[in-house]
């Protein structure tokens, strides 16, 4: 195992920029998730350490060993891929084995790994199937194997879930964690799942066009984000986003529309102070509103009316989409509320946590 380091790495292909001044502490044995939409350079980032990708500037270090020039074979690291690239002409065993091979370890060596890791993965009855007689499921095992048996100071995956089906893609996220944490190997996982992100990363990285948006916990990036992009692209269904003035009225400072008026906190008032009279915007998650006819204890001030277009009943919830003059907004409901295409109903705005952003910069002002 070993921390990975990078300090200021760039990439760029011709005139594109994919990866701008990226800067991380990796610690030993840490999870940690690279997130964000196609195209925001995570991938690039991960090729980088790999050593697939030369850094056009900054430096990579894995434990205490600068990395740039080192070639991939040589640094230490094994790397699932999202289509697994497994040789398709051999059997598993011979998969698995195939890096070992490659470094001449003794035949009874090469054994007794396999058939250890084979074991830890479940798939020892696997062991002479081609992998065209696999399903997803056990091929992602097989690449797992063939990881692990070359026993990394780091793994590298690349959106190595991304092909599974939505059952199975929950459970190989249960499996990764609980391989994490009996192997306790410094691991760096690509995704724009961020679902993934948030229940499988020890922290998160968020990207958008090559930079690094925020790095924290899971939940700290949920609770907390530090601009309009995290706290739009971390939770699920997405934060809603009003257009609103900060308004002052007897004593409070209330965030306001033509059709809603909702009361800020009092605690966060010093922070928008100079905003009063000015635009913002208003963050509010849909599980942070809730309807007035089943829920009493909601602070004055807070409510809205809104008319309800479209409901989607999940079973285990119920998300009501409404409008509110120009604003769309989700609403995730209790499952047995009951509210109909068409029906004006009153919501209620945890406004303790809500967010507001400045409106230029769309940086979070709380």
């Amino acid at each position: 195992m070993a921390e990975v380091r990078l300090r200021n790495v760039t990439k760029v292909f011709g005139k594109v920029v994919a990866v701008k001044n990226f800067t991380l502490d990796i610690k030993d044995g840490e999870f940690i998730i690279l997130v964000g939409p196609s195209g925001c350079g995570k991938t690039t980032t991960l090729r980088t350490i790999a050593g697939l990708e030369e850094v056009t500037s900054g430096e990579i270090y894995i434990g205490d060993r600068l990395v740039n020039d080192v070639p991939p074979k040589n640094r230490d690291i094994a790397m699932v891929f999202q289509n697994y690239a497994l040789y398709p002409h051999m059997d598993v065993y011979r998969n698995m084995s195939f890096g070992l091979r490659l470094r001449k370890v003794p035949k009874d060596e090469i054994d007794r790994i396999v058939k250890r890791t084979a074991e830890l993965l479940g798939i020892r009855e696997l062991l002479d199937r081609k992998p065209k007689e696999l399903s997803g499921g056990q091929r992602q095992r097989v690449a797992l194997g063939r990881a692990i048996v070359r026993n990394p100071k780091v793994f590298l995956f690349d959106e190595p879930l991304s092909n599974l089906d939505a059952k199975l893609r929950i459970a190989m996220r249960a499996e990764l964690l609980d391989l994490h944490n009996r192997l306790k190997t410094t691991t760096i996982y690509v995704t724009h799942d961020q679902l993934e992100a948030m229940t499988m990363g020890d922290r998160i990285v968020v990207m958008n066009e090559g930079l690094i948006q925020q790095v924290d916990t899971p939940q700290n990036v949920y609770d907390h984000p530090i601009n309009k992009y995290v706290a739009g692209f971390i939770g699920s269904p997405a934060m809603n986003f009003i257009d609103c003035t900060i308004v002052k009225k007897n004593g409070d400072l209330y965030a306001t529309t033509k059709e809603m008026s909702l009361k800020l906190p009092k605690d966060k008032v010093k922070l928008v102070e100079s905003y009063i009279n000015k635009d913002a915007i208003l963050g509010l998650r849909p599980e942070h509103i809730t309807d007035t006819m089943t829920v009493k204890d909601y602070e004055p001030g807070t409510t809205f009316k809104a008319s309800v277009w479209v409901v989607e009943p999940l079973g285990s919830e119920k998300l009501v989409h409404v409008r509110s003059g120009d604003n769309n907004i989700v609403v995730r409901l209790d499952p047995h509320v009951n509210v109909q295409t068409g029906d004006v109903v009153e919501f209620a705005a945890r406004m303790d946590l809500a967010h507001i952003f400045d409106k230029e910069t769309e940086e979070t002002i709380f």
